[in-house]
């Protein structure tokens, strides 16, 4: 069978069986790409232009992971953020009296604030100081560190206090990062270039961007609402990308866990173990940002409990085991109207998963 023969048929059937229009996966490890496939067109059309390497996907909630968790993450890693900080000195909206004085930077991060997960905040707020006087007065739903609730709300609320500390907003702080991103994701030998990733679209590009709605809005504007009323900048969505993009921040973050690895790093070892490691919130799986492993989860079963990934609701995802020493990442527009379902998204990524798990290690012990 050739190498990712199974990975392919289940890339490939999912397509004809509608769950997506257009998708793109990579899987790899530290030092190189193993397998890249498009497949798929980008609506359902069937004139619609084929999915390629360099479709652009709005990648939703993987922005949690790959922006606002690493601008926090290296924020912490040079001295200039305490995760044990209380919100309310980052925030001046939130309030610093009872439970909601409690809360800290680190219990955002972990989905443990108390915070619900979504409120439709753009109904009635326009702009940031809105968004942050809403949040202020949001109920919390549980006693803060008692449990862990995934929340839009409190990513929303973890990009307004790093935008406060830095005095920078979230897509300049990105852009920063996109340099050390790019440096410590690069494959040996290849020239560093500027990732195709960032919050928005560049003005040549809207026509590479796999839509996610059939109107008249156009594919480049971030499919989540609250976002959009951000601007298409927040803590939760906004990000848009390709899958080599999203494959080189793979790469960045295994080196960051790695031991022994050589080059750039995007972090010391001590903090991304900490933002990867689960964060002790009881009942939970998550790590700082990050999801980790269970048998159950979008990961499949056939991954390391080192794992640790994160999924996007257009339909995307990012997977990395560090004991296994491969990366999946996933990227499709599966909420397009006629696409699949979140059990059929759900079950795909779980197919793919265990299908790239069991000829990957095969590939890079071979490798």
């Amino acid at each position: 069978m050739a190498p990712f023969e199974a990975a392919r048929r289940v890339l490939h059937e999912a397509a004809a069986a509608r769950v997506f229009p257009g998708a793109v996966v990579e899987a790899g490890t530290r030092r190189r790409v193993l397998w890249r496939e498009a497949c798929g067109r980008l609506t359902f059309e069937p004139s619609a232009p084929s999915a390629r390497d360099d479709t652009i996907f709005d990648l939703a909630s993987l922005t949690k992971v790959l922006a606002t968790s690493l601008i926090a993450m290296r924020l912490a890693d040079d001295g200039r953020l305490d995760l044990d900080a209380p919100v309310a000195d980052l925030v001046p909206a939130w309030p610093a009296e009872a439970e909601r004085g409690r809360v800290r930077v680190v219990d955002l991060l972990a989905h443990a604030s108390g915070l619900p997960a979504h409120r439709p905040y753009y109904e009635t707020c326009e702009g940031r100081e809105a968004f942050a006087a809403a949040l202020a007065t949001e109920g919390l739903e549980y006693e803060p560190r008692s449990r862990s609730v995934y929340s839009d709300l409190g990513f929303i609320l973890l990009g307004f206090a790093l935008e406060r500390l830095e005095g920078v907003p979230l897509d300049a702080q990105f852009e920063r990062l996109r340099g050390p991103l790019g440096a410590a994701g690069a494959l040996p030998g290849e020239a560093e270039a500027p990732l195709a990733i960032g919050f928005g679209v560049p003005a040549d590009a809207p026509g590479r961007v796999a839509p996610t709605r059939a109107d008249a809005v156009p594919p480049d504007r971030v499919h989540d609402e609250n976002a959009a009323a951000l601007g298409g900048v927040a803590g939760h969505a906004g990000l848009f990308g390709t899958v080599a993009a999203v494959g080189a921040a793979a790469r960045a973050m295994l080196g960051a866990v790695e031991a022994g690895t050589t080059g750039p790093r995007l972090a010391s070892r001590p903090m991304a173990a900490r933002f990867t490691s689960r964060a002790g919130v009881p009942g939970s799986s998550r790590a700082l940002g990050w999801d980790t492993m269970l048998p159950s989860s979008s990961c499949g079963t056939r991954m390391s409990p080192r794992a640790f990934g994160h999924t996007g609701f257009t339909g995307t995802s990012l997977w990395i085991d560090p004991a296994a020493g491969l990366y999946v990442v996933q990227l499709t527009n599966r909420v397009y109207p006629g696409g699949g379902t979140a059990e059929d998204i759900r079950e795909f990524r779980r197919a793919l998963h265990d299908a790239v798990m069991a000829d990957g290690t095969s590939s890079n012990r071979a490798g």
